[in-house]
């Protein structure tokens, strides 16, 4: 037994369907709009997470490193490199301070900053990020002077 087939019978066998171009480019237009206006608020999301957690080191792990090293030495470091290795100037050591024994970075790889005496804390120490942009002193840093 032979089958014919014509043109009529392949396309009720196999109908083929496909987008037209006007129809495609309706969909990037759709998902270009979408991302236009998420992308935008996810990237700020991120950037506060940062910050959030250069609070969150600054106000916890540094500050009680630093503030066990005081409890055990009656005096702040010189240096965060004091909270790793035993200066000659602290008798009742006990560190490392750090866990891991490394000096943290903040989120935008850099290392945080400290000084003591501090400037903004004169009775105390002065501890900070210097934000995205790397530089000290600019408006983006982030302290333990701030609220």
């Amino acid at each position: 037994m032979k089958i014919k087939i014509n043109k009529h019978t392949i396309r009720k066998l196999s109908p083929v369907r496909a987008f037209t171009l006007v129809e495609i480019m309706l969909v990037v237009a759709i998902i270009s709009i979408l991302a236009a206006l998420v992308i935008p608020k996810i990237a700020g999301k991120s950037e506060q997470a940062r910050e959030t957690a250069v609070r969150a080191d600054i106000r916890g792990g540094i500050k009680s490193a630093l503030d066990q090293y005081d409890v055990d030495n009656g005096f702040y470091p010189s240096s965060l490199q004091d909270l790793l290795q035993q200066p000659r100037n602290a008798k009742n050591w006990h560190g490392p301070y750090l866990d891991p024994p490394v000096l943290p970075v903040d989120p935008w790889q850099n290392p945080y900053l400290y000084m003591y005496p501090g400037k903004h804390n004169p009775t105390g120490y002065d501890l900070w990020s210097a934000g995205p942009d790397g530089k000290s002193g600019t408006d983006d840093d982030i302290g333990n002077w701030q609220q």
